[in-house]
């Protein structure tokens, strides 16, 4: 049995070594490791579900278990579905260094690795961090928090064509530990503006100012616990 791991910010970032680390967690290590890391060499934060079609895909082979890919989270699935991941079982994605909640699913490469892992019928959890403005995120954490939640996705049933996507809130350093709450995706759009300078415009997002109706994953990982969403293909 092989799990793909891949992410979206790359395969150095802190994020995926916390999601191995999580894995750790979850299967002793007496156990052979069925993971194997096939994710981008760089990063590729908001690419959605974009993949390389025209000209080459460059793969750095790091290990008997790790491939560095010169393209897409969805390019990293397709790779190891077809290529060096016979057997595949599970497909998860992050942890990603900041949060993927609501309208963000159609922007995140993160997820888009998960929806891809959907397309071929098989399970995918995403994973994802929400991040308060310049606080560190405390990795260690998020590695027991995501260990928890994984175990828990894989004695919980998906519905054919559907995918998981996990938020975990970010706490103070005291805090206890979050709740696990299974929610809806929120429908409401980013707040989005833009600000001109010389002839430009530079992006402005203000993502703590979405809208957060009672319930959503918006609400639900804003307000300190771990938002859980089933997100269906169709």
């Amino acid at each position: 049995m092989t799990w793909i791991v891949t992410n979206d910010d790359g395969i150095d970032a802190p994020g995926l070594q916390a999601l191995v680390q999580a894995i750790d967690l979850i299967i002793p290590k007496e156990i052979a490791r069925p993971t194997m890391i096939v994710a981008p060499r760089d990063h590729q934060s908001g690419c959605g579900h974009q993949v390389t079609t025209v000209g080459p895909i460059v793969v750095d082979q790091r290990s008997a278990q790790a491939f560095a890919v010169a393209g897409t989270p969805v390019d990293c699935v397709r790779l190891g579905l077809s290529q060096f991941c016979p057997g595949v079982k599970l497909v998860l994605s992050g942890i990603n260094a900041g949060a993927n909640l609501g309208v963000d699913a159609y922007i995140s490469g993160t997820v888009a690795a998960v929806r891809e892992a959907a397309f071929h019928q098989l399970p995918g959890i995403a994973i994802s961090h929400y991040r308060q403005g310049d606080r560190p995120l405390d990795w260690a954490r998020a590695s027991r928090w995501t260990a928890n939640v994984v175990a828990k996705l894989l004695r919980h049933p998906i519905e054919p064509d559907s995918f998981w996507n996990v938020n975990l809130p970010h706490l103070l350093p005291n805090d206890p530990d979050p709740d696990v709450v299974f929610c809806q995706s929120s429908t409401q759009p980013l707040p989005v503006n833009y600000r001109y300078h010389d002839g430009q415009y530079h992006y402005v997002g203000k993502y703590q100012e979405r809208d957060r109706s009672l319930g959503t994953d918006v609400d639900v990982c804003f307000g300190g616990a771990i938002a859980i969403t089933q997100i269906r293909l169709y």
